[in-house]
């Protein structure tokens, strides 16, 4: 349908304002019914309650549209509820949602970031935990040094970040980045070096 709306324009019974308004209310669950008698009130052909649906559905699948976030659902249709009963009018009803879906869209936006940052930060401390026990860990930072630790099979490997951006791996005993260490390799990333820990990690190995 949206290939043959493209190329043929089969949408009928959208001219004047119709469309301009319904494509207003994308996102912000406005009851069908409402917007049918009200689209009904403007000049054109009778639409049904399938036509209106099925325009609106359209207007969803555009590209950098956004289908009706369900989580605003009961919050949408009580404002609606509450305008509807003041006498307002559909056209700013639909203004109304709009920012509402907007300002509660960066709302949930900057909480799920906020909640992301903080499982994050637990997850860092948990793996620097890990790693000061003397337990087996991925690469993990210390405080905010850019010097990265991972331990397997009980081993101890370190990379720090060299003048040309590269990683230099050492083998070592303890946790201090002044530790000489046995220099195991130069690496483009964590990535290259998880690959040789995971080869040498469990091979003999002379005494540092």
């Amino acid at each position: 349908m949206k290939r043959l709306d493209r190329q043929n324009g089969v949408w009928q019974k959208w001219e004047g304002a119709r469309e301009p308004l319904l494509k207003s209310a994308v996102g912000c669950w406005v009851p069908i019914e409402a917007l049918r008698d009200y689209l009904n009130s403007l000049q054109g052909p009778p639409l049904t309650l399938t036509d209106v649906a099925q325009r609106l559905k359209a207007f969803e699948e555009e590209p950098y549209a956004n289908y009706p976030d369900e989580d605003l659902r009961d919050g949408c249709l009580a404002i609606f509820a509450r305008e509807k009963a003041e006498g307002t009018e559909l056209p700013a009803i639909i203004g109304l949602l709009s920012e509402y879906v907007e300002e509660e869209q960066q709302r949930i936006r900057l909480e799920r970031a906020a909640r992301y940052r903080r499982m994050r930060a637990q997850e860092r401390q948990e793996a620097e935990q890990r790693l000061l026990s003397g337990a087996d860990c991925g690469w993990t930072q210390i405080g905010k040094a850019p010097i990265w630790y991972c331990r397997k099979n009980g081993r101890t490997f370190r990379l720090k970040p060299t003048p040309d951006k590269r990683w230099e791996m050492h083998r070592i005993d303890g946790l201090s980045a002044d530790e000489k260490g046995k220099l195991i390799g130069r690496y483009s990333g964590r990535g290259d070096a998880t690959k040789v820990v995971a080869q040498i990690a469990y091979q003999p190995e002379s005494r540092l």
